[in-house]
């Protein structure tokens, strides 16, 4: 997330949207003179915003002799931008359709090969995907509700603790919620318990309990483990 603000940040100049958009309709790779040419700027004034460009992570360097030659009188090689595979997404508050899309889908295309309903599958998927959040838990980090609570917050849930548990003040799949509630509050939930499980996290247990303005799943904390 935060790195997808540094990168719309980055575009948020008018000049370096302009080279980003040249480089980006490029069917290859692009030189600081033809960026320079495209836009009407001064060749280093280009440098400048292109490398500032790379920096975000928004544009990628190779360097190449144009001429195609090598070897003395070659020439120096040319520094050259293109777009990077890098998708930018900020959402306020912090949203995760890409997660739900690839949980859906999968659903579906397993659901399909096995007869076993769709919903159910989904289910299943969701598991798995929280537990493979869990498991890129630090090994150093501390496997406690508070730890528990960054990997939360990783994802966009807005955790807050109560004397009780974990809060999730924010639903990552909010839009569709709205519809399709019960599957999606499903959803939430197996991820959420996959996550704990993975990670390990003993003293925390998941369970749905809607709320109008949060998310439809809290984190109860067993005060005998809490630590």
């Amino acid at each position: 997330m935060n790195d997808d603000i540094s990168r719309v940040a980055a575009l948020a100049e008018p000049v370096r949207r302009q080279l980003y958009r040249v480089v980006s309709q490029a069917r290859g790779w692009v030189s600081r003179e033809q960026a320079a040419q495209e836009t009407g700027l001064p060749a280093h004034v280009a440098k400048f915003h292109l490398d500032r460009l790379a920096k975000a992570g928004l544009l990628e360097i190779e360097y190449r002799r144009l001429s195609g030659r090598s070897g003395p009188g070659a020439g120096r090689p040319s520094k050259l931008y293109r777009r990077t595979a890098t998708e930018v997404a900020v959402t306020i508050p912090p949203r995760q359709y890409d997660l739900l899309s690839r949980i859906l889908a999968n659903a579906v295309v397993e659901a399909r090969d096995s007869g076993t309903p769709t919903d159910a599958v989904a289910l299943d998927v969701a598991r798995r995907e929280g537990t493979a959040e869990g498991e890129r838990t630090d090994p150093s980090e501390e496997r406690t509700p508070a730890g528990l609570c960054r990997r939360l917050a990783d994802v966009g849930f807005e955790p807050e603790t109560t004397p009780t548990g974990i809060d999730l003040s924010n639903c990552p799949f909010h839009a569709v919620a709205q519809q399709q509630t019960e599957l999606v509050c499903g959803i939430n939930l197996a991820y959420v318990q996959g996550l704990i499980e993975a990670m390990p996290c003993p003293s925390a247990h998941a369970r749905l309990s809607p709320h109008p303005e949060k998310c439809c799943v809290t984190v109860d904390i067993s005060e005998s483990t809490a630590g």
